[in-house]
């Protein structure tokens, strides 16, 4: 059989690194003089730094190169344990909260889903706000990336995690001789975007601590804030230029900006018909919406109508879930569009959640194939993409990564079900979490969260972000019998 202890001993190294994430809001309760809130994260730092090293001196007898089911088995033990770790100080700095909702909140985080199940943001510590958008940064372009970049220095090999965590089918390319260089290269771009983000958002108004807040939760596409009210607190037209244009380059793949810093040209861009086709959908999306709200008179003049419709469209297309207003209340085709939006927009290789426009693509060249099949049965009419013809494996693995996710989407949405919320609620909340959006239609509309739900109904929530985070596949391979066999 497969042992987990190899990866656990990696794990180890992971958890040990990741204690010092919380230092971050221990910074800031140490700035903010909140002295009975200094103990919880330095308890916290204690808690992820003593077990990483108890753990690795437990495992170090079974240190050695990783193959591809012990990547597959890292990457699953990062996803589920690390948000337990994480949860633990908001047990201790959040009033009246329940396990199960504090590891959904910190599930939310580290996928950059966005869904919380807290209210009364605007009175909670700084710390645990800086601490609950800290996470999204991280979780934002993977937290396996930056350990694919860290591996080679303890002697471990990266490639088998980068193709276990990066998003998207396209996962044999390499954009670099060697892996780690292009994990750092990414992270690199991650933080030159995020860094612009963050005096963007200060030139808007912003204090410092909001500015830094809602910057991980922009380029993460994670839409967490620090306010009940989300960016609609701030009632600022800067704040939502601000976020538009950061939602939307963070909805692009980030390899593609690593190749056009290196290349120094903007041909990777302009010539990416994943990214035309994304620029594309957003803009006819902006127009319909926009002309809807106008003829239905929600807003009086279509420039208003138009600002409101880019900033929702756009929010909720990359997964970020930032609300100005309760879009909820807008005529029904609004909404519901907004949210099938966030299943597939987003480009593959961006922070971004869903099924990522390039699968999408693909599934629509391929109907497209198998009509003129129908018609030419003998005609040579490959998938191409790019002006390249797309393998059959490919195609085949885009193909069973949309039934397992349509079979996913149907059995949660039937346990939630099961558990008494109702259909709008259920369906919603799911294809949320599973595609990582953030806020969903019904009791867990923008004008609620998910607070509203119980213990069960979080948990199997939580269930279904680490799965769309994970892209379904690289979580359900374990639950296959040849995956534990030599």
């Amino acid at each position: 059989m497969t042992s987990v202890l190899p990866a656990l001993n990696v794990f180890s190294r992971v958890l040990f690194a990741f204690a010092f994430a919380f230092l971050v809001p221990l910074a800031w309760a140490w700035s903010e003089d909140h002295e009975e809130y200094r103990y919880v994260w330095e308890g916290a730092f204690a808690l992820a730094a003593g077990s990483g090293w108890l753990i690795a001196m437990a495992t170090r007898r079974y240190r050695r190169e990783l193959q591809a089911k012990d990547g597959f088995l890292l990457v699953n033990m990062v996803w589920m344990l690390l948000p337990a770790y994480s949860a633990v100080p908001l047990m201790f700095t959040v009033p009246d909260i329940s396990w199960s909702k504090a590891y959904f909140e910190a599930m939310s985080a580290l996928t950059a889903t966005g869904a919380t199940a807290l209210s009364g943001l605007d009175h909670l510590p700084v710390s645990v706000n800086v601490w609950r958008c800290f996470l999204q940064l991280i979780g934002g372009l993977g937290i396996m990336l930056l350990v694919v970049a860290v591996l080679p220095l303890l002697g471990l090999g990266g490639m088998q995690l980068y193709k276990a965590e990066t998003p998207g089918p396209m996962k044999d390319t390499k954009f670099t001789p060697r892996i780690a260089e292009t994990a750092r290269g990414l992270w690199g771009v991650y933080f030159l975007f995020s860094g612009l983000c963050l005096l963007a958002y200060r030139w808007a108004g912003m204090s410092w601590a909001d500015a830094f807040m809602h910057m991980c939760t922009t380029m993460g596409l994670g839409g967490f804030s620090s306010y009940d009210a989300s960016l609609g607190h701030f009632d600022s037209v800067r704040v939502e230029y601000v976020a538009m244009v950061f939602m939307a380059l963070s909805g692009i793949s980030f390899v593609r900006y690593f190749i056009v810093l290196r290349s120094r040209t903007l041909v990777p861009l302009t010539h990416d018909r994943e990214i035309r086709t994304y620029i594309t959908v957003l803009a006819l999306s902006i127009l319909l919406v926009a002309a809807l709200l106008a003829v239905h008179g929600v807003y009086e003049q279509f420039p208003e109508a138009l600002r409101v419709s880019a900033f929702h469209v756009i929010s909720l297309a990359t997964t970020t879930g930032y609300a100005t207003t309760d879009y909820a209340l807008w005529p029904v085709f609004a909404p519901v569009l907004l949210i099938f939006l966030g299943t597939f927009a987003s480009c593959a290789g961006s922070t971004g959640g869903g099924i990522k426009m390039v699968r999408m693509i693909l599934l629509i060249k391929q109907a497209r194939r198998e009509l003129v099949r129908i018609i030419h049965p003998r005609v040579v009419n490959p998938v191409t993409l790019g002006g390249q013809v797309v393998p059959m494996q490919v195609m085949t693995a885009v193909l069973g990564f949309m039934l397992i996710y349509g079979a996913a989407t149907m059995g949660l949405t039937m346990l939630m079900l099961f558990t008494g919320v109702d259909l709008v609620t259920s369906f919603s909340a799911v294809v949320a979490t599973l595609n990582n959006i953030g806020p969903g239609l019904g009791m867990v509309g923008p004008a609620s969260n998910f607070g509203v739900l119980g213990d069960l109904q979080l948990n199997i929530l939580s269930f279904a972000m680490v799965l769309g985070r994970l892209e379904l596949l690289s979580f359900l391979v374990l639950f296959t019998g040849h995956f534990w066999r030599k």
